[in-house]
This record gives C-alpha cells, sequence and structure tokens, in this order.
C-alpha cells in the first residue's frame, strides 16, 4: 500500500480515475445502528442494514445490543448475532454489548468476547427484553467497567423527568415534545456526569438533542472526566416548528427541538463540543409508526437514515460555510476513535482502504423507493439534498453485488 503524490501514481493492477466531481473520501463510521437480527429481523436485518450503509458511503457500523432477540447481554446471544450476520453483510460489523440490571458484575466476559462497549438506557427502551439501569445501577456498571477501562453507552433521559410530564397521546407534534422535556436529558447528563467523576470510567452520551445539556458537558471535560457526546442526522436536518402533526415518520427519543435548538447543536460541532455524528438508524415496520392514526404516543420511535447520513449532514454544513473535512472528522475519524477502532475512518498508511466517492455539488430528492433498508418509510422523503455518494469502496474493494464485510471484533480492529 502507498500514498503518492497525484503525478506519480503507483504501478497497479488497475488503476482507477476519479472525475473531476467527486472527492475521496475515507470510509464513513456509523457507531449508532439498530440493525434489530436475529429477532426482529422484519424491522430491518444485516443484508438491508449493510446494503443502505455501503450506498451511503458508510464503510463500518457498530451494531446495537437491543432490539434483536435475544439481545446481546451475554457472550451466548453475541454469538447468535454473529451467526446472524455471518455471509450477509456488504460493510464491516461490529457489535456493542448491553448493560442491563440481569448482567451487573458479569460485564467483562462479554467484553472479552469481543463488544466495543456496553448501553444502558436510564428509562424504558421501548422493548421489555433490554430493561434499564436505575442510578445505582448506572453507577454499579460504571465501577465495573472501570477495572478494564470499558465504554458505557447511555441513552441519557431521566426516567422520573418523563413519568411525571404530560403523555404524549394524540396526534399533536406540540404535545409529544411536551412529553419528553429537556430537563429530562440534562439531569439524566448530570447523572452520567457524576457517576464518570465517581468511578473514573469513561462515558459517552448518545443521540444529543438538547442543546442546553452541551454547558454540562464542556464543564465536565474541562474538569478532566472522561465523556463524550454524538448528535444525530435529524437533530441537525429537521426543526419541531416544521413537523406537522400527525407526521409520525419524525418521532424519535429525545424528539426533534426547535429551530434555535437545532442552531446551537451546530455550533457545539463547530466549537468540538460535539465528538462526533451518528445515525441512530432505529427502524420498524411502516405499520409501527402509526401513519393510519397519527397517534404519537403509540408510534415506535425511530428513523431510518443510515443511508441519508452524509448527505443530510453536508447539506446543513455547507449551508453554514462548514467544509467537508469537517463532516469527516464528525462522521469518520471522531466516531472510529471513540469505538477504538483503529484503521479506520482515515485515509493514511497502516489504515484500511475503505472510501467513500463522493459528489459534493450534486443534488438530489430523496425517493423512498431508491432506500436500500428493509422499509422506505422516511422523515427525508421529498427532500433535497446536497452530495451523492458515487461509490464505496472496502478494504481495496468496490462494495456491490457480493457481500464482502468482515465482522469485526474489539482489540482487533
Amino acid at each position: 500500500m502507498a500514498i503518492t503524490p497525484y503525478d506519480e501514481a503507483p504501478a497497479a493492477r488497475r488503476l482507477v480515475e476519479l472525475g473531476d466531481d467527486v472527492v475521496l473520501l475515507p470510509g464513513l463510521v456509523d457507531t449508532h445502528v439498530h440493525v434489530n437480527e436475529p429477532g426482529r429481523t422484519e424491522w430491518e436485518g444485516f443484508a438491508t442494514a449493510t446494503r443502505a450503509a455501503a450506498a451511503g458511503g458508510v464503510t463500518t457500523i457498530i451494531d446495537m445490543p437491543l432490539n434483536s432477540i435475544p439481545p446481546t447481554i451475554d457472550v451466548d446471544a453475541l454469538a447468535m448475532k454473529r451467526a446472524a450476520a455471518q455471509g450477509q453483510c456488504y460493510v464491516d460489523v461490529g457489535f456493542w454489548g448491553g448493560a442491563v440490571p440481569s448482567n451487573l458484575g458479569r460485564l467483562r466476559p462479554l467484553y472479552d468476547a469481543g463488544v466495543f462497549g456496553f448501553k444502558c438506557f436510564l428509562l424504558h427502551s421501548g422493548v421489555d427484553e433490554f430493561p434499564a439501569l436505575d442510578g445505582a445501577g448506572m453507577r454499579a456498571a460504571l465501577t465495573e467497567l472501570a477495572d478494564f477501562d470499558g465504554l458505557l453507552i447511555v441513552h441519557a433521559e431521566d426516567a422520573h423527568t418523563i413519568e411525571a410530564a404530560p403523555k404524549p397521546d394524540g396526534t399533536r407534534y406540540a404535545d409529544f415534545l411536551a412529553s419528553r422535556p429537556r430537563s429530562a436529558e440534562q439531569i439524566a447528563i448530570a447523572a452520567v456526569i457524576a457517576g464518570v467523576r465517581e468511578t473514573g470510567a469513561r462515558a459517552h452520551v448518545l443521540h444529543l438533542a438538547d442543546a442546553d445539556a452541551l454547558d454540562l458537558l464542556t464543564a465536565a471535560r474541562s474538569a478532566g472526566n472522561r465523556v463524550s457526546v454524538e448528535t444525530c442526522p435529524h437533530y441537525l436536518s429537521f426543526t419541531a416548528e416544521e413537523i406537522h402533526d400527525g407526521a409520525t415518520e419524525f418521532k424519535c427519543c429525545p424528539p426533534i427541538r426547535e429551530a434555535e435548538n437545532r442552531e446551537r447543536l451546530w455550533g457545539g460541532l463547530r466549537s468540538g463540543d460535539i465528538d462526533c455524528i451518528v445515525s441512530d438508524h432505529s427502524p420498524s415496520t411502516p405499520a409501527l409508526k402509526r401513519q393510519d392514526t397519527g397517534d404519537f404516543g403509540a408510534a415506535w420511535g425511530g428513523i431510518s437514515s443510515l443511508q441519508l447520513a452524509l448527505p443530510a449532514v453536508w447539506t446543513g454544513a455547507r449551508e453554514r460555510g462548514l467544509s467537508l473535512a469537517d463532516v469527516v472528522g464528525w462522521m469518520a475519524e471522531a466516531p472510529a476513535a471513540l469505538a477504538g477502532l483503529s484503521r479506520k475512518g482515515r485515509i493514511a498508511l497502516g489504515y484500511d482502504a475503505d472510501f467513500a466517492v463522493f459528489a459534493p455539488e450534486e443534488t438530489f430528492v430523496v425517493d423512498p423507493a431508491q432506500l436500500q433498508h428493509r422499509h422506505s418509510l422516511t422523515p427525508y422523503a421529498g427532500r433535497r439534498l446536497s452530495g451523492i455518494v458515487a461509490q464505496s469502496w472496502l478494504r481495496g474493494r468496490e462494495t456491490g453485488a457480493q457481500p464482502i464485510g468482515q465482522l469485526l471484533t474489539r482489540g482487533d480492529a
């Protein structure tokens, strides 16, 4: 392998020349993907999810431990998930483990089996087989993980705050937004920070929607606490003001907030207070989104955006004077660093030859029929986005008809 000056191409069996209208990016790394196989493959599966990833310039994903049955909370469940994924993956796939009440004190075997860290919820996860941790449980998990420097990734919304909030039943988006108040994120994030401070462990806050919480995180990091944070394309693309009543395709938790909040999330990315952008691809069957009734209380909360994440973020970034280099930092280099993927996220010697060929000046209107996800329902339907992924390459091979992805193990990736 070599990286040479533009006019000194090395001898090779095949020469691929790119046009002047495209740029070569490192393959993106998405560390927040719900594949749901085995057990809920009618929602999504490894073949469809990884085809969608490749179509969107994402060459590595890390699968979340819940929504599959069984959830990835012990070594046997991890083996079942790896067996389900084997031979189906069009990009590289790694796995998060789960931290739930029943496996506290027994996280190390799952870590040694190769998961990249452990996810927990601080409120009901949406599926009964993956129960939440209370405050004491989260501290117990952090204490255990501190012994071997494992990473806890946290869905940070406070259960008590949401239990006391108005119920979200009905078609009004304003009512759904009121049911997941900003304070729920702030209280939960403060608890995560306190746990990190007390134990010396590492933690990562998932899918930040509330920009008000950034001050908490910035202060914690300035004090030396090892806590990082991500946000997602939908929080950077949409605003509460534009979501019509009954438009349950926009439902996600925590929710999409107001326009001024969106701009402050972009500001957090610009300042470095938000580390990375990942999709939180959380699909379900269309029936579970309850578009028949438009009832936000009954609808599944999740947005499918794995294939669209790069153009969605690039559209917003260029409108704000940010560069493709910024986007690559947030969507390739930083997520790879989060998961400890030492050969992913950069074009450099010693790294895998994972690439996305991207036409940044081209635009397209999202046609759900062209998406590779198992189900095409998306809030991006009809939206004009900038940037088209022309090709994806995985370890020097163009992705395409054959599933060439590998299953990744922490420490070997």
